[in-house]
């Protein structure tokens, strides 16, 4: 196994990333983080807001992700999701400013205000901010 690399792919409703050969993935499943090595058994599960982390040959990428799903099969694995933003690429001011936006919102509670969509949008700037960190 130790020669044995792993296909690796990312589908948003933007763009198809280009399959990258890779050692290992950790993703964030929705029962905690897991992890892909080549051979892995096929494996499908939802994501939650969280972190991916890739091993490459030379080094890592990591990337924020906003949830979704991914699917493990022979020997490659797919992340489909409505998000996922390179950690290198994160505008942190921009996660900043969400993050503000969001917590405002949580603390006026007026009747005109959706809670839920206001926690959740909170939660990925938080996780935009700390994957951006992680870089």
């Amino acid at each position: 196994m130790a020669d044995k690399l792993l296909k690796f792919e990312i589908v948003t409703p933007e763009k198809v990333m280009p399959v990258e050969d890779v050692k290992h993935v950790k993703a964030p499943g929705i029962g905690g983080y897991f992890g892909v090595l080549p051979e892995h058994i096929h494996y499908i599960t939802s994501l939650k807001i969280g972190y991916i982390e890739v091993s490459l040959a030379a080094g890592k990428k990591v990337y924020a992700t906003s949830g979704g799903f991914t699917e493990v099969l022979d020997d490659k694995m797919v992340v489909l999701a409505e998000t996922v933003e390179e950690a290198t690429k994160i505008d942190v001011e921009r996660a900043k400013a969400s993050k503000e936006r969001a917590l405002k919102r949580l603390a006026d509670k007026g009747p005109d205000i959706d809670l839920a969509r206001a926690h959740l949008s909170l939660l990925r700037a938080i996780n935009r901010i700390e994957v951006a960190s992680k870089n």
